[in-house]
């Protein structure tokens, strides 16, 4: 599923070739995506409308119009949104879900092979609302590592559980969780209010440093992820725990190990590496 450096990378890609163009002729082709808003307000809703420019909250990509709506998409794991610059053929039109044309020739295309992803139209209070829902950016200036340390500590749950709490943390998924907590050195399954402060301050530094690469990676394709210009990612080739069960541990050559006990998903890790201190 697209976390936090795919959307990013998706919205970057995306914010010059959309903002100040006038959407028309809005097609959705599948309505099983809607949340809370019929298909025909969201089309009428969309029509004629300017978009003022995109953004990104947690995992989704914010589209604001000049009305003052929120189109948000959360593309989830099959989603992909991006612009084509010519005439659309029957592949580049084969999992539609959203069209826009933008002028130019140019088309907006959110397509969706299992239709996992979700298309919200929010105004300014529902926004809020939602938006408040969410934890703090990782990634933002002020989110230091006071911040992290008190949304983290102060749950009993396994700490890659609570990485992962869109409530507590924005953004962070499966995969940078791994990530992160490898590096950081730091037991997947422990308590959150069981580590230490130097420990929440390394993993803190880590999960912004990974973040911060994968961005720069543009994200990690695995199967489905395409960027805003439809073509892979790249930071898989720098994983150094996710999707390598079996495999020598980079730091100490110990093969690392795969357990789905901590929250029904892949958690791959190095015992040796990341041994629990309590």
């Amino acid at each position: 599923m697209p976390e936090l450096p795919e959307v990013e990378t998706i919205v970057r890609d995306l914010a010059p070739q959309l903002t100040g163009r006038i959407l028309r002729n809005p097609r959705l082709l599948k309505n099983n995506v809607l949340r809370r808003v019929s298909r025909k307000r969201l089309l009428a809703s969309l029509d004629g409308r300017r978009v003022v420019c995109v953004r990104r909250r947690a995992k989704h990509a914010v589209f604001i119009l000049d009305s003052g709506q929120r189109m948000v998409i959360q593309p989830r794991m099959t989603g992909v949104l991006t612009v084509y610059r010519h005439r659309l053929t029957q592949q580049d039109r084969k999992y539609a879900v959203l069209l826009l044309s933008l002028g130019e020739g140019a088309t907006f295309v959110y397509r969706d092979v299992r239709r996992l992803g979700t298309i919200w139209l929010l105004d300014e209070r529902q926004w809020q609302a939602y938006t408040g829902s969410i934890g703090p950016e990782p990634l933002d200036d002020e989110f230091d590592s006071q911040r992290f340390a008190k949304r983290m500590s102060g749950s009993r749950q396994a700490i890659k559980k609570v990485l992962m709490d869109q409530k507590r943390l924005a953004g962070v998924g499966n995969i940078y969780a791994n990530e992160a907590l490898f590096r950081a050195g730091v037991d997947p399954s422990r308590p959150a209010n069981r580590l230490s402060p130097d420990e929440l301050a390394r993993l803190h530094v880590e999960v912004q440093a990974v973040l911060r690469e994968a961005i720069a990676a543009s994200g990690t394709t695995i199967r489905d992820y395409r960027t805003g210009t439809d073509e892979s990612g790249s930071f898989q080739s720098l994983l150094q725990v996710y999707g390598r069960t079996g495999e020598p541990c980079v730091r100490c050559a110990t093969r690392l190990a795969t357990t789905h006990t901590i929250d029904g998903r892949a958690t791959t890790f190095c015992w040796r590496c990341q041994g629990s201190r309590d």
